[in-house]
């Protein structure tokens, strides 16, 4: 008696390098790059090595074949939000990558088309900014499958929408457009699907040309004060003392009175506030 064998299970994460710019990118086109925990546990190790490479100034995520992710792969789904190893169960593997995404230091970009469902909208709102194509389409569908979505997701989603949007999202399970999302606080922008590879290209790389003391100083004072926490005051003094030792003012202003583009050199890794 012979049977059939299990279908291998497919799929990855792998990093893109264009000058300063590194992508990570959700391979697997064949299930509309649905993540399996594998591609979950993936999100770690990589961001850990892009954090520590001063070469990478910005980071974008997006998927291929045009689709940014379906989300959770199903088959793989229990493995995927228990973590027997560390105990988590609050959303295991896929809270971990969110997590790693949000606490990246450097700015990221969402670079979103086609299908972003479910779990990947975890991906996407951890991300600092959020650009889609005006084809693309929004779900988050716990309730179609009878799981509970993660507090760092559901936390995150009341946070840039609102709780009457996030309850309507979570409860329902609806499909929105990327116009919808917009008008919901969920996105920064929407552009025409034939402009969108070259507006995130665009995109990226100025913001690679802007000072990176500011922006990684900025990107966490902004999220100290979005927390609600008490450490606000010392988190900004920190980075007014790191600006004040650094050469990135006189560099700005200089070429500003020059009429020149500045070049700024700041690269080190973010300090880590007191």
């Amino acid at each position: 008696m012979t049977g059939t064998a299990p279908e291998a299970i497919t799929g990855s994460l792998r990093v893109e390098h264009s000058g300063a710019v590194a992508t990570i990118v959700i391979d697997n086109p064949r299930l509309r790059n649905a993540l399996n925990r594998d591609m979950w546990q993936q999100f770690e190790p990589l961001l850990d090595k892009l954090a520590a490479d001063p070469g990478v100034k910005v980071l974008v995520v997006r998927g291929v074949g045009g689709n940014f992710s379906a989300g959770a792969d199903i088959s793989d789904l229990m493995a995927i939000l228990h973590d027997p190893e560390s105990g988590a169960h609050d959303g295991g593997h896929v809270t971990a990558g969110e997590n790693a995404l949000a606490n990246f230091p450097k700015p990221t970009i969402a670079a979103i088309d086609g299908y972003c469902i479910g779990g990947a909208w975890q991906i996407a709102g951890a991300c600092d900014i959020r650009i889609a194509a005006d084809t693309a389409t929004f779900a988050i569908t716990p309730a179609k499958v009878g799981i509970i979505y993660p507090l760092s997701g559901i936390e995150r989603l009341v946070r840039l929408a609102g709780p009457a949007t996030a309850k309507y999202l979570l409860l329902t399970g609806d499909f929105i457009t990327a116009p919808e999302a917009h008008n919901l606080g969920m996105l920064a922008k929407v552009v025409p699907e034939s402009q969108f590879q070259n507006e995130i290209q665009d995109f990226a790389h100025r913001l690679a040309t802007r000072s990176q003391l500011s922006i990684q100083a900025t990107k966490q004072i902004i999220d100290a004060i979005a927390a609600n926490g008490p450490t606000v005051p010392a988190i900004s003094g920190y980075w007014q003392d790191q600006m004040a030792a650094s050469d990135e003012p006189q560099t700005g202003i200089r070429a500003f009175l020059q009429k020149e583009t500045p070049v700024f050199t700041w690269t080190e890794p973010r300090p880590k506030a007191r």
